[in-house]
């Protein structure tokens, strides 16, 4: 088949796809950052939510029929879509369906990841897709689900499911996959303790990515079957995929390297880029690597853009030049609307409407948006969340043992500082 054939035939496979996206999930070990929103309309990256990620990669590969399954606090995760992805055009069968648990089959919320697709059945139905695709909403990495698409129907496949390599200590927290040389599943854990390792990679664990790829009626007829079975969990991970080891159906998996976008000049391939951003510690990771000179990430790439909710701002804005008060970033990231008014910021991310007034100093930080930092305040190795004043003269970072009185302090010391924590109830309930 010649490129440009092949090239359709992905083009018609994406436009026959449904992309079910799970987003429900609070994502508990963020502790206090998920408070008030799911994990998928968490900030990241200077001005997107993590779901961006995701949804981008569907419009990038062409598929723009999509659910957004969502259940725990999905007011701003809700309203993010509205106002950042209402281009899709639904004269052209394009759009993006926002499917809140609505007890639609019994009295119940969503019951697991399964269930939440299950509960959809009758949308999905009316959408008529020949393929459905299964996807996270929390997880940060640039895909072109066309590839995956095409290796689902080149193996013939009743599911695939997209893995990615992991070292064997961390594979424990995922399900991991043994496949034969032709990539046909073989062998599934769900959260082994002892993960069986790659064949000729001693090191390195095959884990699900949580993405999956099923043609459609056998798609329908797997969550009928387990939504019958009394002692299911309803869960893709812990049922639905060894049900379908034990009977023999046609599973494969495919290595992320053959579908990724990668991270360097917008090329597709190399080095995969994949971050479950689950903790406060990686998510501050993953938004400090975006500082460096030459992050893994290439968000300057207009191949593979990432598409979000565009806020009208100023440019942001650095004064005043005296040798004790000068308004500088360096090795930053600096949104629109920010404005550094006599202070130092290195090594840091801020997000949109952030203001760090004259002689302080934020390092190795991130704000998110519409923070306030007052004068003489000092900010390192800390994550900021959403509409925080931090009070004249404070210092976060500085001291442990002060830190832990006030605010949350993971075991290698990043600091998660909410407004409740400094007394600013702004979602409280009058």
């Amino acid at each position: 088949m010649s490129t440009l054939n092949k090239a359709r035939f992905v083009s018609a496979m994406t436009k026959n796809t449904y992309a079910m996206i799970l987003a429900g999930g609070r994502g508990s070990r963020l502790h206090q950052l998920t408070d008030w929103r799911a994990k998928p309309a968490v900030p990241i990256a200077g001005k997107f939510r993590i779901i961006d990620f995701v949804l981008s990669n569907c419009v990038n590969s062409g598929i723009r029929r999509i659910g957004v399954a969502t259940q725990y606090k999905s007011h701003s995760l809700i309203q993010h879509i509205q106002r950042g992805w209402a281009f899709l055009n639904g004269q052209f069968g394009e759009f993006i369906d926002v499917l809140p648990a609505q007890q639609r089959v019994e009295e119940m919320w969503y019951q697991g990841t399964a269930d939440a697709v299950f509960q959809n059945l009758d949308i999905l139905r009316e959408t008529n897709p020949e393929y459905v695709l299964i996807l996270a909403g929390d997880h940060v990495y640039k895909m072109d689900y066309g590839k995956l698409l095409a290796f689902h129907v080149e193996k013939k496949a009743d599911m695939t499911v997209a893995c990615i390599e992991v070292p064997l200590e961390d594979a424990k927290a995922f399900g991991v996959m043994g496949v034969n040389e032709a990539s046909r599943v073989i062998d599934f854990s769900e959260k082994p303790q002892q993960p069986s390792p790659i064949p000729g990679k001693p090191n390195k664990a095959l884990a699900s990515m949580g993405i999956y790829v099923f043609n459609t009626h056998f798609l329908f007829e797997q969550l009928l079957r387990d939504a019958d079975d009394p002692h299911s969990s309803h869960d893709f991970g812990k049922d639905i995929i060894p049900h379908l080891m034990q009977a023999h159906y046609r599973l494969f998996a495919q290595s992320f390297e053959e579908s990724c976008v990668a991270c360097v000049e917008g090329e597709l391939g190399g080095v995969p880029y994949w971050r479950d951003v689950g903790t406060i510690d990686a998510y501050w990771e993953a938004n400090m690597e975006l500082t460096k000179v030459v992050p893994d990430l290439n968000m300057y790439d207009q191949e593979w853009p990432i598409w979000t909710y565009q806020e009208q701002l100023p440019p942001a804005k650095f004064v005043f030049d005296d040798e004790a008060r000068r308004g500088m970033a360096v090795d930053s990231l600096v949104s629109g609307g920010c404005i550094i008014s006599g202070a130092m910021v290195s090594r840091s991310l801020l997000f949109s409407n952030v203001r760090v007034h004259s002689y302080s100093s934020v390092e190795d930080s991130v704000l998110l948006p519409n923070v306030e930092v007052r004068r003489n305040a000092v900010i390192k190795r800390a994550v900021v969340d959403k509409n925080c004043i931090i009070p004249e003269g404070m210092t976060i970072g500085v001291n442990r043992e002060e830190d832990e009185k006030r605010f949350f302090v993971t075991d290698k010391g990043i600091v998660l500082v909410t407004p409740d924590m400094l007394g600013q109830e702004i979602h409280r309930v009058r």
